[in-house]
């Protein structure tokens, strides 16, 4: 195949926007998003378009927004125990497993097609919350591909844990072993946290003497990247004192940790804002199904705003609850929580949280090419999704969709 025949024009795609939304940079009104070969390569309202260049035009024009913490592909919608793969229920730590082999990356999946259709773009994937140690998530597009391998952009993305009623009830209630307590949760992270710094001090110490060398343990060489703060830890707790736990822990060890769920933000959020621990607050479109979720509100994001914590919103999603997310945030601001900031907390800050901020969040040149185009502002309810970007191609929004 001879390259050198490429027509340039062909790898460009010139977006028209009345209204666009960077999120980091401000409103541009009048503009052009012009991206080439799946990277933002121009923004601002004097970008020239190059004849031929395929346009397309929109109101409002944003990033493709980041779902922060879900199950989609990994729980597949209406297909119950066959498709069920979030939950590893056979030991309470399960640090070796990855979320990647469990996610089913095809077009049938209507989790991913759900995420497609509303313009979520970019999403990460965790195990469940029934283990204290449930292995580790990664983040992808959520444009389906042959394999889910070509969708990832990050992996690991954090480990996941899970404090409350969940591990109690899996292990204590219905398999009558440890944990049955939230001493018992936190006893068992503190012991596979000591045994990793333990198996890490006697690799490094033996290096030069491979006898002397521990035994491969595939769970520990798993935790070793949360150990030395290449990964967070991604913390299942609703509950304040819950995530306190997780704080003390985490302090004990020296780790990184970021709160999944917040249900109880409101009650510690200055203390969270203090420690510098960022949150990752929802479901909020659920009912209270359990004692834990009891304060579960709108009002929670902003009195964590006030406080100054940073904070991405999430839906916890299994199938399409996903398409949820940008009601989510519309809810909060209706309970106070600046506009502004809502859109950020479904863009550019759960970039950050999850580590692909380099990548995705905002529009900014340089970035992928995803992108959001609207018939109306984008926390407006009756506002539609009329084609969905990803990488630079349409994802969503073309002949026969």
């Amino acid at each position: 195949m001879d390259m050198g025949t490429h027509d340039p024009v062909q790898r460009l795609l010139a977006v028209k926007g009345k209204r666009i939304l960077t999120i980091t940079k401000g409103v541009v009104e009048d503009g052009v998003v012009l991206t080439d070969n799946g990277k933002i390569k121009a923004v601002g309202p004097d970008v020239k378009i190059p004849d031929g260049v395929k346009t397309l035009k929109a109101k409002y024009v944003m990033p493709g927004l980041v779902e922060a913490h879900c199950h989609v592909g990994i729980i597949e919608e209406r297909i119950g125990w066959a498709g069920s793969d979030g939950n590893e229920m056979t030991e309470p730590a399960t640090p070796h497993i990855r979320a990647i082999d469990g996610i089913k990356a095809n077009a049938d999946e209507t989790g991913l097609q759900a995420a497609v259709l509303e313009g979520i773009t970019t999403a990460q994937v965790l195990p469940g919350s029934a283990n204290v140690i449930g292995g580790t998530g990664l983040v992808l597009k959520t444009a389906p591909k042959t394999t889910v391998d070509e969708m990832v952009i990050k992996d690991p993305s954090g480990m996941k844990i899970a404090f409350g009623e969940n591990p109690r009830r899996v292990y204590g209630q219905e398999q009558k072993k440890m944990p049955s307590t939230r001493m018992g949760v936190a006893s068992i992270l503190r012991e596979w946290l000591q045994k990793t710094k333990n198996y890490v001090e006697k690799k490094e110490k033996f290096a030069e003497e491979p006898e002397k060398q521990p035994e491969y343990d595939i769970r520990l060489e798993a935790m070793v990247p949360v150990l030395k703060r290449q990964i967070p830890l991604r913390a299942h707790a609703h509950r304040a004192d819950d995530v306190a736990t997780a704080v003390r822990i985490c302090e004990e060890f020296g780790l990184d940790m970021s709160w999944e769920h917040a249900t109880e933000g409101h009650r510690i959020a200055k203390w969270i804002a203090e420690k510098g621990i960022p949150a990752v607050w929802g479901p909020s479109l659920s009912n209270r199904g359990k004692w834990e979720m009891r304060e579960l509100g709108y009002e929670t994001p902003k009195v964590m705003y006030d406080a100054g914590v940073k904070f991405a919103i999430q839906t916890d999603a299994v199938g399409s609850t996903i398409r949820f997310l940008p009601i989510c945030a519309a809810l909060s601001v209706r309970e106070g929580l600046p506009y502004d900031y809502a859109l950020k907390a479904i863009t550019i800050v759960p970039a950050e949280i999850i580590g692909v901020a380099d990548r995705v969040g905002s529009i900014e040149k340089g970035k992928d090419a995803d992108l959001r185009l609207l018939s109306g502002d984008p926390l407006e309810y009756a506002t539609k999704v009329e084609k969905v970007i990803i990488d630079g191609e349409l994802a969503y929004g073309g002949k026969g969709q």
